[in-house]
């Protein structure tokens, strides 16, 4: 049975260095087809195998194949895992992955093998599909033997079935519960040649494939390369057993096997030690037995409350569940869909045999990025906020940015902008970020605005983060060097704002914003909505829109139309001058939410800072009591309303207010709310503050990007980041060190404190880059290459 164990890690490890870098568009009609089987109804849930023996005289030096699917697909050749797929779009921009088959092949007959799953209405709201159908494309005539047509063979799988997601009172928009029958399972699907067998048929031909930008398409897939890099795969223990109950003693399980005696009910609680995303893979053998599977990212108290996620007395698992019934041959358990949790529960339940559980290993999956950034202090909590945080982005993306990975697995524009930023910033890296600005692009709407969330079958409207994502356009054209990139995002830009310039009241203010103009999980912001008069005139809504004015405006005058700019300067002025006359409030000293003056929120007048609505000349008075509202140890002076805080999705916008007012050197203070979180046993940051739902949510990870653009200083000087800016902010820190990847290598700080007061500056840049160092308003230019400074 070790063997067996070993063999599976092998099949996994030997197959993710076959993926290979796809192959050029091509120009030239495709011959595959797309390919199903005749007992899968048009969109009903379907789990088809599909297989292909091909003979090679020789054996190739070159063989590549392009394949996709709908919903996903598992490819195998001669019994070993190729890869998976396609990453998700939307049909009319559906991906199809490359492969170099020919480490795998060999001169005589090969086994070309696919499971095809289409989960139909039990599929994740991201997932969007027309029915379920297969192909593979040969890149050349010498391939063109593997094509997909009617000489490849089908069968349902029956071993597989939907175990619908049973969570109440929480809102579950990922992949379902599965439970897989062993005795039912073809376990042969992908070996030896079954296709005599009586559950095979030949597969039924679609239509052709048909590459993006054909006229008169046969179907509604169209086809375009995907950009990204296949997704990592990594072996990984499954943690340590903290809980058991009916576990033989000397039991070394998950390492080693667990045998639950006949007729027993076991249970053994694992613990990750941090939350992860992965496969388990459980392999097993007894008839009549259950296992279940249950994942949680923490566990819940008799009142439903998580607490210290380190505790588990007292505390029971709920969470999404899988089942595996074996039989009596060891057998592998792998899911569909990797899974989410920190807490791993498997429930076994015997009859009339034991089982032997020989035992469980994971493989950790995630998009491929590499940590190039680094940030290193003389405070140690912020290393452990910063490998949190580094966690939390890690978890959140994978073929595309996601808000949780537990609960939702959407591409939200709201979390994605502060993603792509980490992602630029820590990783160097920029092709998730693409996906998701095209992504976003492509599903405006008639009307002109963005959907909140791409790819999605669901459709759901949040005017706020069309405007949010005119401001990811424009963080890309700042970190990163694509102008060609950039222009293309500009006509739906500009369909975006003229949505919103129609809505602009005569007193420069938005009338009523209509769908889900939501901006924050404030307490009192009704479903996260900040309040609108009968007419509108939110200054938080017009604030986001005047954000989004000025970054458009910098893109027109830069790459677009000098008098589209021109338009949108003076819609800001007008919207800005409309927030300070009919919402600043003079008893209090603060923006209001609305002209009437009853409502007011950090919210409004952290924007009112950032973007100089509030006059400079009250900006750090206004920090100062909006902040004495939260916990972050600020005292107000003068009257101070009832006031909506921010929670830590918001924060990133404080931290921009208070590097813009001067007062950066407090950021260290306001990161409170982390540290607490860490308190809690957190090994990912939470959505909001307790009670949370997700113990991982993307939007809370941007400490990560303040830590070197705020508090190490590192920023883009001008677009493309062709220029530099370092402007540190220690607060009462002695010591940091920090790097951050460009286009054109890594630049480098270190910061030392003296005793006298005095910091001991070295800044390193790439060749070919210049800036400047910023120092209590001094500039000093900065060369590539090394320099020192002693900074008073």
């Amino acid at each position: 049975m070790k063997k067996l164990i070993l063999r599976s890690l092998v099949l996994v490890t030997s197959c993710v260095s076959t993926v290979f870098a796809q192959s050029e568009h091509q120009s030239r009609l495709w011959t595959a087809q797309w390919i199903t089987s005749s007992g899968a109804a048009h969109r009903d849930l379907a789990i088809l195998h599909f297989r292909k023996t091909i003979e090679l005289p020789l054996e190739p030096t070159r063989f590549v194949v392009d394949v996709s699917a709908d919903n996903q697909f598992l490819l195998y050749v001669n019994g070993r895992r190729v890869g998976t797929g396609p990453s998700r779009a939307d049909l009319a921009h559906w991906r199809y992955e490359t492969y170099d088959l020919a480490p795998l092949l060999h001169q005589g007959s090969n086994v070309l093998a696919a499971t095809v799953w289409n989960l139909a209405t039990h599929a994740a709201v991201a997932q969007m599909s027309d029915r379920i159908g297969f192909l593979l494309h040969g890149n050349s005539e010498n391939e063109r033997i593997a094509d997909t047509d009617s000489s490849w063979v089908v069968e349902q799988e029956s071993g597989i079935d939907i175990l619908a997601a049973d969570l109440p009172g929480f809102y579950y928009a990922a992949e379902p519960g599965i439970i897989m029958d062993a005795s039912k399972f073809d376990w042969s699907w992908n070996t030896a040649s079954p296709e005599h067998r009586e559950s095979w048929s030949k597969a039924i031909a679609i239509s052709r494939g048909a590459l993006r930008g054909e006229s008169d398409a046969p179907n509604n897939w169209q086809l375009v390369a995907d950009a990204l890099p296949p997704m990592e795969m990594t072996s990984e223990p499954a943690g340590a057993v903290v809980r058991g109950v009916e576990i033989p003693k000397g039991t070394e399980f998950p390492n080693g096997p667990l045998t639950v005696p006949a007729h027993t009910n076991a249970t053994v609680l694992l613990d990750r030690g941090h939350l992860t995303t992965a496969y388990p893979a459980l392999i097993a053998s007894g008839s009549g037995a259950t296992i279940r599977l249950t994942y949680a990212e923490a566990l819940l108290d008799a009142h439903g409350q998580k607490g210290n996620r380190n505790e588990i007395e007292g505390k029971h698992i709920f969470g999404l569940v899988d089942e595996f019934l074996p039989n009596s041959t060891p057998h592998q358990f792998i899911n569909l869909a990797w899974r989410t949790w920190r807490y791993l529960q498997l429930d076994v339940q015997t009859k009339d045999q034991p089982v032997t559980i020989e035992g469980l290993h994971t493989w950790f999956t995630a998009y491929p990025f590499t940590e190039k950034a680094s940030f290193q202090s003389d405070d140690p909590s912020l290393t452990a906020i910063w490998q949190v945080g580094w966690r939390t982005a890690r978890l959140d993306a994978h073929d595309t940015y996601m808000d949780t990975p537990y609960w939702e697995r959407l591409q939200y524009i709201g979390d994605t902008r502060l993603q792509a930023l980490i992602s630029y910033t820590v990783a160097g890296d920029d092709r998730l970020g693409r996906q998701a600005i095209e992504a976003f692009n492509d599903s405006r709407i008639p009307d002109g605005l963005t959907q909140s969330r791409y790819p999605s079958s669901l459709v759901q409207m949040i005017p706020t983060f069309s405007l949010l994502w005119v401001g990811m356009v424009h963080d890309f054209y700042m970190f990163r060097d694509d102008l060609d990139f950039v222009r293309r995002q500009m006509p739906g830009t500009r369909t975006v704002l003229d949505w919103f310039l129609r809505r602009q009241r005569p007193d420069g203010l938005l009338g009523k914003v209509e769908w889900w103009p939501f901006v924050d999980w404030g307490k009192d912001f009704e479903g996260g909505m900040p309040p609108q008069d009968e007419g509108g005139g939110s200054s938080v809504l017009t604030l986001q829109f005047i954000e989004a004015l000025r970054y458009a405006a910098e893109l027109e005058h830069a790459y677009g139309d000098p008098r589209v700019a021109q338009d949108y300067r003076r819609a800001a002025d007008r919207a800005a001058e409309g927030v300070r006359e009919h919402c600043w409030n003079q008893h209090y000293g603060v923006l209001a939410d609305t002209p009437a003056q009853q409502h007011f929120s950090q919210h409004a007048n952290i924007l009112g800072i950032w973007l100089d609505v509030i006059p400079a000349d009250r900006h750090k008075q206004v920090l100062s009591k909006i902040l004495s509202v939260s916990d972050s140890g600020f005292t107000a002076t003068g009257p101070l309303p009832p006031m909506t805080a921010a929670t830590y999705y918001f924060r990133f916008y404080l931290a921009r207010a208070l590097e813009h007012a001067g007062m950066a050197d407090d950021y260290l203070r306001t990161l409170k709310p982390w540290h607490d979180m860490i308190a809690l046993g957190l090994t990912t940051w939470a959505e909001s503050p307790e009670p949370t739902r997700s113990d991982s949510h993307a939007w809370s990870a941007h400490p990560n990007y303040d830590l070197l653009t705020i508090v190490a200083g590192i920023r883009p000087r001008s677009p493309r980041f062709e220029s530099v800016l370092i402007e540190p902010h220690l607060g009462g820190l002695k010591l940091v060190h920090a790097t951050l990847p460009i286009a054109k290598g890594v630049i480098e700080v270190q910061y030392s404190r003296a005793t006298k007061g005095m910091v001991a500056a070295e800044v390193t840049l790439p060749r070919g880059v210049s800036g400047e160092l910023v120092w209590k308003s001094r500039r000093t230019p900065l060369h590539p290459g090394k320099q020192n400074f002693s900074l008073p």
